[in-house]
């Protein structure tokens, strides 16, 4: 077992027991990190409490990452509690309905924003704020999903904004390395989480995946956990900007 104490590791996009950030948190929480939980609004507070109450010594924090008075204001009281974190965790995404029930050719301008600065922009704002406090170094990831190479039906802006996302991982592991601050994106195969409900043909996808995987089954959460346990502990020290497939091997077919 890896042993991660005296870590405190920030993870947001926690929604509930399905979430792979869920999984995450779990995998952390046994390899002894501290763990700080970010959710977004007053309306998700009591879902985070009932959540991190199963987790001895961890506490939750309200941060729309939206808002860059939020963040600001979360940082500055992790920084007092915590004095320094070690790992910082972006399982964050979201695009308006309507955009993933249309044709990709009608994505509108705001629906494109929205899709952008939610599930990428807040990747950099998290990350900006967060680098002064890994003062040891430290590990940052985020989320990704295959229909950022390959078109995915229904994805549609999703798509292109994990794109961007996987862009952006390597452009601030290229700006952070001098920090020792190691950035990496995980790519998940689909998983029944309360995000993925929103995309149309989830059955279909899982289907898929599951026939034509090498392992000829679809991943779990735990898997993406442990891939995330991984990459917070110093067995990844030298791993940065990449991306990461745990999909059971789904991404390396061509037919």
């Amino acid at each position: 077992m890896l042993n991660l104490k005296d870590r405190v590791a920030v993870v947001f996009g926690v929604a509930n027991k399905r979430s792979i950030a869920w999984a995450i948190v779990q995998k952390l929480h046994e390899a002894g990190a501290q763990l700080a939980i970010g959710y977004q609004n007053e309306r998700l507070k009591a879902e985070a409490e009932n959540l991190i109450a199963e987790l001895p010594g961890a506490q939750a924090f309200q941060c729309d990452v939206a808002n860059d008075a939020e963040i600001t204001q979360v940082f500055e009281q992790l920084k007092t509690r915590y004095g320094r974190i070690h790992t910082l965790v972006h399982s964050i995404a979201y695009a308006p309905a309507d955009e993933l029930k249309n044709d990709f050719l009608q994505t509108s301008r705001e629906g494109f924003r929205v899709a952008h600065d939610v599930s990428v922009y807040s990747l950099i704002a998290l990350s900006r704020a967060a680098a002064p406090l890994m003062t040891e170094g430290g590990s940052i990831m985020t989320l990704t999903y295959y229909g950022a190479e390959k078109v995915v039906p229904h994805y549609n802006v999703m798509g292109v904004a994990k794109a961007a996302l996987e862009a952006t991982v390597r452009y601030l592991a290229a700006d952070l390395g001098k920090h020792n601050i190691r950035v990496n994106a995980i790519s998940a195969g689909p998983i029944k989480t309360l995000a993925a409900r929103g995309i149309g043909g989830l059955g279909d996808m899982l289907k898929a995946h599951a026939e034509r995987s090498p392992l000829g089954r679809n991943v779990e959460q735990s898997e993406v956990g442990g891939t995330a346990l991984y990459l917070a502990s110093d067995l990844a020290s030298g791993v940065t900007g990449e991306t990461i497939y745990v999909d059971c091997g789904y991404n390396i077919m061509g037919f």
